[in-house]
């Protein structure tokens, strides 16, 4: 066995989210932090986003000057924000007389498939940054984005630096991710909303991917089976303070599971409704193949059962995506497909989830009662072994989720109030 002293030093990768790098005084913390940290973890590797609203800034600058801002361009432009961040850290860093260097996607060889906007992964070729590694230098990445085979810049869709940054993880075989960010760790609830969360210790890799798949903006769900297919541990933490946060790691592994682990919320949806479909083979996988070649995400589908052969569908996508959801029901409309498109984004989602959903009766009842005695209707459920989804209306979600909450944590809820 090779003895400890003679065992290469691990390597750990740190993301750090936009809030976290949203100014210079914010990036000098960061600088501060790793300063701190470094005689613990030599062989670093730090993956930005974009500084605070950087990539929403340049969303609307693109809308200012197209009419549909998409693809290659699209991309080159929004790549720009994480160039920025990482050139400003490895200054910090060397005036600290830290050595650092800070390179973009093709210099530390991300590679993508060759879709624009919402690329994925293919390989990392890691030669340039384990080489980086050895010379002593703290490597800093630009987060969310990749280059294809024709060398054009593509990014992972939002929220995808935590992509790249498992992806780092996994391709150096690291000791952990970190995913430093401006909360704790992974709460009961999102803890704007809900004084009392509950700050969770541990999690495991299906739990956080619901999670965040259901509107927790903690994770990103792709990140999260990265990191489970190739066994990286996630350490989800604050980038302000250097205490312990959530750990998130295979459930078998975590020896006492809560039915409900969280009660998220996401108010970034629309709602869509097809009226009068015509009950006939083809028209649904119509729908949703326009949509994705569109790149519109859909976060539920819900299709209500024929009358007199028509049908109604809905489906709720990301809030983002309206402008191009709006397109394709105008055409729908034109075509015959539905005689009406009925679009809501005055609506928001309201979850439950857990690994042990599936195997205890009674949870769904439990939550629409709870919401039931605040009066808040629910206009479409939609369920799977680890989760349970109401959509209701917008200005209701906050109440919403402290009652669903109260109802699965009252401890929580009674200690934040005594507090």
């Amino acid at each position: 066995m090779t003895p400890d002293a003679e065992r290469p030093t691990p390597v750990v990768v740190q993301k750090y989210g936009g809030t976290s790098v949203a100014t210079g005084e914010r990036i000098l913390a960061i600088a501060d932090r790793i300063e701190q940290n470094l005689p613990h973890t030599p062989r670093l590797v730090v993956v930005l986003s974009a500084m605070g609203s950087t990539t929403d800034e340049l969303v609307s600058l693109a809308n200012q000057v197209s009419n549909r801002p998409i693809g290659r361009e699209m991309d080159l432009l929004l790549s720009t924000g994480e160039q920025v961040t990482v050139s400003l850290l490895g200054l910090a860093l060397q005036n600290r007389d830290i050595a650092a260097v800070s390179l973009t996607a093709l210099q530390c060889g991300i590679r993508t498939d060759g879709v624009f906007n919402l690329a994925r992964i293919r390989s990392i070729d890691t030669a340039r940054i384990c080489a980086e590694l050895t010379a002593g230098r703290v490597v800093i990445v630009t987060g969310f984005q990749g280059i294809n085979d024709s060398n054009d810049v593509t990014t992972l869709g939002r929220g995808g630096s935590d992509i790249t940054g498992a992806a780092l993880a996994a391709a150096l075989g690291a000791e952990a991710c970190e995913i430093c960010t401006d909360v704790d760790g992974v709460f009961s609830a999102d803890p704007t909303r809900v004084p009392g969360a509950r700050l969770w210790p541990e999690i495991s890799y299906e739990e956080a991917t619901e999670m965040a798949s259901s509107g927790a903006q903690v994770l990103h769900p792709r990140a999260a089976e990265i990191c489970r297919e190739y066994g990286v541990l996630i350490h989800v933490r604050s980038s302000f303070h250097l205490r312990e946060g959530t750990w998130i790691r295979e459930s078998g592994s975590i020896m006492e599971r809560a039915e409900v682990v969280s009660v998220t919320s996401d108010s970034k949806i629309a709602k869509i409704t097809l009226l009068d479909v015509a009950d006939k083979p083809g028209l649904a996988a119509r729908v949703f193949e326009d949509l994705a070649r569109a790149g519109i995400n859909i976060r539920l589908i819900i299709q209500s059962a024929s009358s007199e052969h028509q049908g109604r569908i809905t489906f709720i996508p990301e809030l983002e995506f309206l402008d191009g959801v709006r397109v394709l029901v105008r055409r729908w409309e034109a075509e015959g497909l539905a005689s009406r498109g009925v679009i809501e984004s005055d609506v928001a989602k309201i979850s439950i989830v857990g690994s042990r959903l599936a195997s205890t009766p009674g949870l769904a009842a439990r939550m629409f009662a709870a919401l039931a005695r605040e009066g808040i209707n629910i206009d479409c459920i939609s369920s799977s072994e680890m989760k349970v989804a109401c959509v209701i209306a917008g200005d209701r979600l906050d109440a919403a989720t402290r009652a669903v909450h109260r109802e699965f944590f009252p401890e929580d809820e009674a200690a934040a109030a005594s507090a």
